[in-house]
């Protein structure tokens, strides 16, 4: 865990010191858009912010160059490996660490857009997102082993905050109360 600070600690850091900036961004946002007559301002702004704040870190730090390289297409290969060589602390950070990467996506992407609210609009894009970022990590060359287990476990954990989150946005179209073209109304 100390080590995973000593490497981290920065980026983690730098996030927390993002949260003021992100309430005023909501704030702003939420106005900008209540002025331009949007049918929930605040409710989109707070979404846009959470998502952009709560992933932009996590992506930091996947394409930050390291020491290790390669592919792995063999899926739960890596994860196996985590779980049994690694210490339970580095096995904690590093699947725990996957697990949130785009949590806030999956929280809070089923809040900003209808058409998106379901478990498996989030998992679409989770997975395509993470899809994406191990591709960077190969693509660049960064020194960082891109694995099918970190896809899995992105979208896990985006999967995951939608269910955690899903009495915010469910409710909403269950009752109507979406005004747009959203999807229809769930029975």
């Amino acid at each position: 865990m100390r080590q995973a600070w000593e490497t981290w600690g920065g980026v983690v850091a730098a996030a927390v010191l993002t949260v003021p900036l992100a309430a005023l961004a909501a704030f702003l946002l939420a106005r900008l858009r209540t002025r331009s007559g949007h049918p929930s301002p605040r409710r989109t702004a707070l979404a846009d912010v959470a998502i952009v704040t709560g992933t932009a870190p996590w992506i930091w730090m996947i394409l930050t160059p390291g020491t290790g390289s390669g592919v792995n297409l063999i899926p739960l290969a890596d994860l196996f490996d985590q779980l049994v060589l690694m210490s339970p602390g580095a096995a904690f950070v590093q699947v725990g660490g996957n697990l949130l990467v785009f949590a806030a996506l999956g929280a809070m992407l089923p809040v900003r857009s209808p058409r998106l609210a379901s478990i498996g609009a989030v998992a679409g894009v989770a997975a395509c997102a993470s899809l994406a970022v191990e591709l960077l990590q190969y693509g660049l060359g960064l020194g960082r082993v891109s694995s099918v287990d970190d896809v899995l476990l992105n979208t896990a954990g985006a999967v995951c905050a939608a269910a955690v989150t899903r009495r915010w946005w469910a409710r909403r179209y269950r009752s109507g109360s979406f005004q747009g073209n959203g999807p229809r109304k769930l029975s």
